[in-house]
């Protein structure tokens, strides 16, 4: 850590102070556009977005390549500079928008009310993949179909995953739209055509992939965590009744291609650094991972220790909190899920996305889906306003929040990550 995460620095941009996920201390990265304006790289700070290619000729070295990089409509090209650059870059914004800068002349002609700007995708996806690290939501899943043998065989040896669709990965506040599919509950005898009837979020946590490697060149789980340039909130959006019929045996496919929510902010893992914690311990019984995914430095800092929040607006109230969580009850690490997505050769690329799977608790507050929640749908949920819920209907919006807090720290925040649900066309 360093003097970007001093708590008791604060900015000259006087929203930022005490801001509830923006403060100095944060900065992170993503695509923004000024009314009337074309896409471009910026950095959040409190209400406000700094126009990173416009201050690019007020740094110098690494931190304004790393600016330059981050002038057009996406970020992959910073992204592909590596974690040095990122540093640098993260250390010249934060002495620049410090109290008592010397460039604050220089530097608020480049600042843009947040409200007024539209937020874009902050990275070209090459290809997503989307994890099944979450060990509680992974066993109340398997409980409704496995009772007494809820986790397959493999998942306390193998980071699990599914190779999604990354074109239609869709910004926060795009409005998601029913999908169709075939169909076939329990109590029917043929599978049907038409909406899902059990539509459901899934709350993850986005990761960005910074440097890729080569084709046939593993990432080594010592170096995974150095091809990570940020984290976002990730809505795995899911039609549990198409997926249950479709994945027989193999796994999702339009149950989960037809969109998937992030935030626009991309927070690094600088920013990120006071919030690690060792990776939990793996209860008495549990193999140890096989020597590629093991790594003391990334099992003693390598998970982190953020509280995920998944809210519901309806048409008739809320927002109402479904669940609260932490990212401290992934069963397996960023850096595992990196080194395991490479082992076989696989070849990364900057701006590739991974979802960690759902979070969730041990406790039922804190269940990530409501597949979970509502034990597939047998047991509805009341909400405060005496609306019941077995899964999400047509005018919903679902609205994922998160924040990193610890004692001596500034606490910083991801933003929203929001979707409100469209019928079926």
């Amino acid at each position: 850590m360093d003097a970007t995460h001093d708590p008791g620095r604060r900015s000259f941009v006087a929203s930022a102070n005490g801001h509830a996920d923006f403060p100095i201390q944060n900065l992170p990265l993503g695509v923004f556009g000024p009314a009337g304006g074309a896409a471009r790289g910026g950095v959040a700070i409190g209400d406000s977005i700094l126009d990173l290619g416009a201050v690019a000729p007020l740094l110098s070295g690494d931190a304004r390549r790393a600016a330059e990089a981050a002038s057009g409509d996406v970020l992959n090209a910073l992204f592909a500079l590596g974690a040095g650059p990122r540093r640098a870059l993260r250390a010249a914004l934060s002495d620049l928008l410090s109290e008592g800068s010397a460039q604050q002349a220089a530097v608020r002609p480049h600042l843009h009310d947040s409200a007024a700007c539209t937020l874009h995708l902050p990275a070209r996806v090459g290809d997503y993949t989307d994890f099944f690290a979450g060990i509680h939501h992974a066993t109340n899943a398997g409980k409704q179909f496995r009772p007494d043998n809820p986790l397959l065989p493999n998942y306390k040896y193998v980071p699990v995953a599914y190779h999604g669709r990354a074109s239609s990965v869709r910004v926060s506040g795009t409005e998601v739209r029913r999908p169709k599919g075939q169909r076939k509950p329990a109590s029917e005898t043929v599978p049907s055509y038409g909406p899902s009837r059990n539509l459901d979020y899934e709350m993850e946590f986005g990761l960005w992939i910074g440097t890729g490697n080569a084709q046939a060149e593993p990432i080594a789980i010592g170096q995974a965590a150095n091809h990570i340039a940020g984290y976002c909130l990730l809505n795995d959006w899911s039609a549990r009744d198409i997926q249950g019929w479709e994945a027989q045996p193999l796994g999702p496919f339009l149950a989960k291609n037809f969109h998937t929510s992030i935030s626009p902010w991309v927070v690094t893992p600088e920013a990120l650094e006071p919030f690690r914690i060792p990776q939990a311990p793996r209860p008495d019984g549990d193999p140890k991972p096989l020597d590629y995914l093991w790594d003391e430095a990334d099992q003693a800092r390598g998970a982190l220790d953020v509280a995920v929040e998944v809210l519901l607006q309806t048409r008739q109230g809320g927002p109402f909190r479904l669940s609260l969580s932490s990212t401290r009850h992934l069963y397996w690490t960023p850096g595992q899920m990196v080194a395991h997505h490479s082992c076989g050769g696989c070849n990364l690329a900057p701006g590739d996305l991974f979802g960690s799977g759902t979070i969730s608790s041990p406790t039922e507050d804190g269940f990530g889906a409501l597949l979970e929640i509502t034990y597939g749908g047998r047991k509805p949920i009341a909400l405060p306003n005496g609306e019941e819920r077995r899964f999400l209907e047509d005018g919903d919006t679902v609205i994922f929040r998160a924040r990193a807090q610890r004692d001596g720290y500034v606490s910083i925040g991801f933003g929203e990550c929001r979707g409100t649900i469209l019928p079926a066309t």
